[in-house]
């Protein structure tokens, strides 16, 4: 079993913190700037990495142009954390053939397809925030907010309550993430142990028969059998095709996994389109498939 992940040191007003786009270009300026607004009236002092604002494609850049964002954020001993601009797609591509410098843990924050770097920084022994991207982060309820920066300033965690299915509690390791990117991972050098985990998953823009090929490639590969438990949060901007017919996500979700004898608990809040409440990667959670509680033992 990996040893417990390391939790960066905790922020404090005055601190650099680095602000890049590893995946898709930036669209939504208006709320990118409110996002940066958020964090400077913290007292945090932000920079923004050459090439945050580029495009190519569907890229924010080049590949090498965006690994080199990552790469200054990673080697400057006075970033304290980076932040993602925003999701989209290409964080996986700057994996390939990819080594993480040699450097102190420092916080990542994002989540969507953040989750290819939440995830490989997670084989660093280090632990990131699901949480977030600087371009969601205005639209957050307050208390979304506020548990973002109980958890980077303070270490404090509430815990979250959804919908229980049942099958008893279980202790485990938090992995959460974007289905979609997390099931592109499998079999690569960037999955993570899976081992004594609880799995979170959230997904946009998915129709259930794509959910439901997802998790029938987690069954065949045999991933879920070494889950402790699942979580789940929102499934979110689909729609059916008209005279199509079609399982509702929460019919797939329930095919496909009610039957692996652990816990289980949906409709937790996080994910797109919605409150999007910060989830560590890798520390300790208990989860209550029959009260839906997900809870943070080590850190309320």
């Amino acid at each position: 079993m990996p040893p417990p992940l390391k939790i960066p040191p905790l922020l404090q007003p005055g601190d650099r913190l680095y602000v890049i786009a590893p995946s898709g270009p930036l669209r939504e300026r208006d709320k990118f700037e409110q996002g940066l607004a958020i964090w400077r009236s913290r007292g945090y002092q932000l920079q923004l990495c050459a090439g945050y604002d580029g495009r190519w494609g569907h890229l924010a850049g080049l590949d090498e142009q965006r690994r080199e964002q990552l790469l200054t954020a990673l080697k400057d001993p006075d970033c304290r954390g980076i932040l993602c601009a925003r999701g989209g797609y290409g964080g996986a591509r700057l994996l390939e053939d990819w080594r993480w410098p040699q450097v102190e843990p420092k916080w990542l924050i994002g989540f969507s397809d953040i989750t290819s770097l939440l995830w490989s920084w997670s084989q660093q022994g280090v632990s990131g925030v699901h949480g977030p991207l600087l371009t969601t982060l205005a639209a957050e309820p307050d208390g979304s907010r506020s548990r973002l920066f109980n958890w980077v300033e303070r270490g404090e965690l509430p815990p979250l309550r959804g919908k229980g299915w049942g099958g008893g509690k279980a202790t485990g390791r938090l992995l959460p993430g974007n289905l979609t990117v997390a099931t592109h991972l499998l079999g690569t050098a960037v999955e993570p142990s899976l081992d004594d985990v609880i799995l979170a998953f959230e997904d946009v823009g998915e129709a259930p028969y794509r959910i439901d090929r997802m998790l029938t490639q987690w069954r065949m590969m045999g991933k879920f059998q070494r889950a402790k438990g699942i979580a789940l949060g929102r499934f979110s901007q689909w729609q059916p095709a008209q005279q199509m017919p079609t399982l509702t996500v929460d019919e797939t979700l329930r095919d496909r996994l009610a039957d692996l004898g652990i816990p289980i608990v949906s409709q937790l809040p996080f994910g797109h389109d919605g409150e999007n409440a910060t989830l560590p990667v890798g520390i300790q959670v208990r989860l209550d498939g029959n009260t839906g509680e997900m809870s943070f033992p080590d850190f309320q």
